[in-house]
C-alpha cells in the first residue's frame, strides 16, 4: 500500500483509476467494477450529505452482504462519516442498545431480510420512534438518532459531486473510520473504534500471510458487519486490488456454483462451511481447479491438503482489526512450529506478561497476551482510555499464550475461561484443538459444566459423523486424562451450536445444552 493511500477515499480513487474495469465485488446475481462502485458510492454520498450527514456523524448500516451494502458503506466512509455495521441477527433490544452505545445519528436498514422487517421491530420495541423521527424530533430509546432510511430509500436529491470531493480531501488517516461491535461469549457487546490509517495498515500487514495479491478472486462469506467480512473481505479486496466473491445467504449448492462460475482462487470461509461444501453432492465432480493453496483444506484435492497443524492459525481480534499474527497459508510451518499461530506481523508488538503484575515473562512461559502498535483500536465507545490501555499504551487482550524463542505465538485460551478440574488447569481451546485434529471431526466446542454444585466437568459439542467411542478414543491419545471431556454431545448438524448475534458461541447456552442433552462418558 503506497504512502498516499491511507484513507478510504484515497483507495477508492486509486482503484477507480488503475483498476477501473476490474470486478470489485461479485455475488450470485450481480457484479460491479471498481469504476462502478466508485460512481455508485459517490452518488450516494452526495445524497447523504444533502440530507444532513457530515464528517464525524455515525451512520448505522443494517443489511445483508451485497453490492448495495458496499456502495452505502463506501459512501459513508469516503466523506469522513463513521460507519457502524450492525448485525442482521440482532434482536430489537440488542439493536437499540448498539444504536445508543455508538451514538448512531443516521440509520440505513434493509426493509426486510430473512423474513424480518427491522423498522417494524424497532417500532414495536420503542413505540413512537417513527413518529418522533418523522416530526424531526428524537426518541428516548435512541436519543442520538435523527434519521432512518431503508437501503433503497436514501433521498434522491444530492449535493454537487464537487462538494463530495472537497469532503474527501479533508479525510485524514487519524479520522475515525468504523465502530465494530464485538463481545466475548459472555460479555456485553462493545463498540471498537478504528481509524482509517490503522485499519488499512492492519489489512495491508496481513496480505502476504493470507496469500492475497492483485487480481485475486477471494471468496469470503463472512457478513460485512463482522471484522472477518468487513476487514478481511471488503477492505482486503480494496487494499489488494482484488475481487471479492460473497453471498448474503451462503448455502452449499449456491456456494459451489459461485466458486466454479467465478473461478475463485482462494476460499477463506468458515472451516465448518468448507466441510459442508466438501460433503455436498456433486462436489467431487465440481471444477475447483482455480483454487490455490492457502484455501481451507476441505475444498482442496486430497493430495494438496496440509497435515493437521501444519499451516499457521492466523490469530487476531476485532481490536486488532483482524489477524495480527500468522505465516503464509500456502506453505507448511517448520515441523517444530506445527500448531502455532506464526509470528506477529509488522506494526504490532506482542508481549506475554504475568496477568497479575504485568511483568514480561521469559520465552516459552505462558501468560496474558498484550498488544501494542499502530494497527490497534483507537478507543472503545463509552470507556476511558485508562480502562482500555495500560500506561505504556498496551492493550491487554485477556488471551493466554506464549512466545517461543523464535518469536512464534502459541495460543492457550482465554484468561477467564480456564477451568480447574480436580485441581489441574484445563483450557477449553486446547481441548477443542485436539478434537478438531481427529479425523471426521468438522468442528468442536468445549466448555466447563457444573450441575447443582457437583464438581466441574469438561463438556464437548462435536460436529461429526463419528461415534463418541471413536472420537473419545482418538482424543485420549492426544490429551492428558483429566483434559478429556466427560460430557459429550455429537451431531451432524452445525445449526445445533448456540450462537450470539456477534457470531460467537453462546457459552452459557452451550453449558445448558450440554447439561440437558449430553451423554456422560
Amino acid at each position: 500500500m503506497e504512502p498516499e493511500a491511507k484513507t478510504i477515499p484515497a483507495l477508492l480513487a486509486r482503484r477507480a483509476t488503475r483498476d477501473r474495469d476490474l470486478q470489485a465485488l461479485v455475488t450470485l446475481d450481480e457484479a460491479v467494477t471498481y469504476a462502478e462502485i466508485d460512481d455508485m458510492s459517490a452518488a450516494l454520498a452526495a445524497r447523504l450529505v444533502a440530507d444532513g450527514v457530515v464528517k464525524g456523524d455515525r451512520v448505522g448500516l443494517l443489511a445483508p452482504n451485497g453490492i448495495q451494502w458496499a456502495a452505502i458503506g463506501f459512501a459513508v466512509m469516503r466523506i469522513g462519516a463513521v460507519l457502524v455495521p450492525l448485525s442482521t441477527l440482532l434482536r430489537p433490544p440488542e439493536l437499540l442498545a448498539q444504536l445508543t452505545t455508538a451514538n448512531v445519528s443516521h440509520l440505513v436498514t434493509a426493509a426486510e431480510f430473512r423474513g424480518r422487517r427491522y423498522l417494524d421491530e424497532l417500532e414495536e420495541a420503542s413505540p413512537g420512534l417513527r413518529a418522533a423521527l418523522g416530526a424531526g424530533t428524537r426518541h428516548p430509546a435512541a436519543p442520538s438518532l435523527r434519521r432512518v432510511w431503508t437501503t433503497d430509500g436514501v433521498p434522491a436529491a444530492g449535493v454537487p459531486l464537487s462538494l463530495v470531493r472537497a469532503l474527501e480531501e479533508r479525510v485524514r488517516p487519524a479520522d475515525d473510520l468504523v465502530v465494530l461491535f464485538t463481545s466475548g461469549s459472555r460479555g456485553a457487546p462493545k463498540g471498537v473504534i478504528h481509524t482509517h490509517g490503522a485499519a488499512l495498515r492492519a489489512v495491508a500487514s496481513g496480505l502476504e500471510a493470507r496469500c492475497i495479491g492483485p487480481r485475486e478472486r477471494l471468496y469470503i462469506p463472512m457478513p460485512f458487519f463482522w471484522t472477518g467480512g468487513f476487514g478481511q473481505g471488503l477492505l482486503t479486496a480494496l487494499v489488494a486490488g482484488a475481487t471479492l466473491l460473497t453471498e448474503a445467504k451462503p448455502e452449499p449448492a449456491s456456494t459451489l456454483e459461485l466458486l466454479q462460475r467465478e473461478r475463485a482462487t482462494l476460499f477463506r470461509g468458515w472451516p465448518d462451511q468448507a466441510a459442508r461444501l466438501a460433503a455436498q453432492p456433486g462436489f467431487a465432480e465440481a471444477d475447483l481447479s482455480s483454487l490455490r493453496d492457502g484455501s481451507l483444506a476441505p475444498v482442496l484435492p486430497p493430495e494438496r491438503r496440509p497435515d493437521s497443524g501444519a499451516r499457521a492459525n492466523l490469530f487476531g481480534m476485532t481490536e486488532s482489526f483482524g489477524p495480527y499474527c500468522g505465516d503464509r497459508l500456502d506453505r507448511d510451518l517448520p515441523p517444530d512450529k506445527f500448531g502455532s499461530c506464526g509470528r506477529p506481523f509488522d506494526g504490532v508488538e506482542v508481549r506475554i506478561v504475568d496477568p497479575e503484575s504485568g511483568r514480561v515473562v521469559p520465552a516459552g512461559e505462558q501468560g496474558e497476551i498484550w498488544l501494542r502498535g499502530e494497527h490497534l483500536l483507537r478507543a472503545v465507545c463509552g470507556r476511558l482510555r485508562s480502562s482500555v490501555f495500560t500506561q505504556d499504551g498496551s492493550y491487554p487482550t485477556r488471551d493466554l499464550g506464549r512466545l517461543d524463542a523464535d518469536g512464534y505465538l502459541w495460543y492457550s485460551g482465554r484468561l477467564d475461561d480456564m477451568v480447574k478440574v480436580k485441581g489441574a488447569s484445563v483450557y477449553p481451546s486446547e481441548v477443542e484443538a485436539a478434537l478438531r485434529s481427529v479425523d471426521d471431526v468438522n468442528q468442536a466446542f468445549v466448555v466447563e459444566v457444573s450441575d447443582n454444585g457437583a464438581p466441574r466437568e469438561i463438556g464437548a459439542l462435536v460436529i461429526t459423523d463419528a461415534s463418541i467411542e471413536d472420537v473419545r478414543g482418538a482424543v485420549k491419545s492426544r490429551l492428558s486424562a483429566f483434559k478429556v471431556p466427560t460430557r459429550w454431545l455429537l451431531t451432524k448438524d452445525p445449526d445445533v451450536v448456540p450462537m450470539m448475534a456477534s457470531g460467537k458461541v453462546d457459552k452459557p447456552a452451550l453449558q445448558r445444552l450440554l447439561l440437558s442433552e449430553a451423554v456422560l462418558a
